[in-house]
């Protein structure tokens, strides 16, 4: 395969204007005659069905794009082509925002892992909203797309609950479910937000408007310690929030290798994501498991390369996973990769 050779190049480049130039070389490629159904035939997984029925929505397979990575809804027509079974987009905030100074976003490739400082940044609810909405009139309706929800770095947290029912109002037409972020370790306290009764306030103000009975699931860090998860499991099960997602981004450096971690710490401040992180998330993730059992929906995130990987979370009780940043490093054939493999080992 060629990626390789294009990662090669494209990792010459900052981490953000490698993004900018591999969407515009998909939408480029996209847009030549017979491009689409070539991207198609080349990356979308047609093997044996691998459709689940998750949050009340017909998933065609478990593997999907995690929130990030298409923060402002400007690739989904593109990126639906790569065979992703669902797509989440945002973190949306209610205005925009321009986030982080440049540079705020480090590969650590001995590692495959990334680092990140972004800070929510997005173009605001509005402006995401509309373009969704243009999305939707011009496509017929079969991309799951998730709405990841946050605060604006300049709300207090006492308010935080009423950014999230803005976004919520904003998105609820054009998304197929939301995740409520409270775990960017980026924006200064809204890590604070995963403490039992801010999260309670949240996500009761966001059932109250929430009059379709759209999917809310809840976004926790891979760092909470245990009474913390339990808080959270109890939680879940007392206000009957729709399934988690486990989880975000680590702040622990000791999982990189020694010259790394080094390497990090000129870096600064910022979540790690990538390679490392996957057994730790894989300990959250059986954790909150055996904790809900399997009628809470769990998304599972964190370190996700391979089919086995991909196996792994979902044999630990993942209901779906999502891919980021083994994406960057395993390049546009991976989500057709992990189904195949999926497919082979009858899970």
């Amino acid at each position: 395969m060629l990626y390789p050779l294009l990662r090669k190049a494209l990792f010459q480049l900052s981490p953000e204007n490698a993004h900018q130039v591999s969407m515009s070389g998909l939408h480029f490629l996209a847009q030549l005659p017979g491009g689409k159904s070539l991207l198609k035939q080349q990356f979308q997984y047609q093997g044996k069905d691998l459709s689940k029925k998750v949050l009340g929505l017909h998933f065609p397979n478990p593997v999907g794009l995690g929130a990030g990575f298409d923060k402002n809804a400007e690739h989904l027509d593109v990126l639906s082509l790569l065979g992703f079974g669902f797509i989440e987009i945002g973190t949306v905030t209610p205005k925009a925002q321009a986030g982080n100074p440049s540079p705020r976003l480090f590969r650590l490739p001995s590692d495959q892992a990334l680092i990140n400082r972004m800070g929510f940044n997005n173009e605001g609810v509005e402006a995401i909203t509309t373009r969704l909405k243009k999305y939707r009139s011009q496509n017929s309706g079969d991309l799951i797309i998730g709405g990841n929800i946050g605060k604006n770095k300049v709300t207090e947290n006492e308010d935080a609950w009423k950014d999230y029912c803005i976004n919520f109002k904003g998105l609820e037409e054009v998304v197929d479910y939301f995740v409520v972020n409270v775990s960017s370790p980026n924006t200064p306290g809204l890590r604070a937000l995963q403490e039992k009764e801010a999260l309670r306030k949240i996500f009761s103000e966001l059932q109250l408007l929430n009059k379709n009975k759209k999917p809310i699931l809840l976004k926790i860090a891979p760092d909470l310690e245990t009474s913390a998860l339990d808080d959270i499991i109890q939680l879940t099960k007392e206000i009957n929030i729709d399934g988690l997602v486990s989880s975000n981004t680590t702040l622990d450096r000791t999982l990189l290798n020694a010259d790394n971690q080094k390497l990090a710490e000129t870096y600064g401040a910022g979540g790690l994501s990538g390679k490392p992180l996957l057994s730790k998330s894989n300990d959250v993730l059986s954790y909150l498991h055996k904790g809900l059992g399997s009628n809470t929906p769990i998304i599972a995130s964190g370190g996700i390369f391979t089919g086995e990987d991909a196996k792994e979370k979902l044999d630990a009780g993942a209901h779906l996973i999502q891919v980021w940043t083994g994406f960057v490093y395993e390049g546009p054939r991976m989500v057709k990769n992990i189904c195949e493999y999926l497919s082979s080992s009858h899970h």
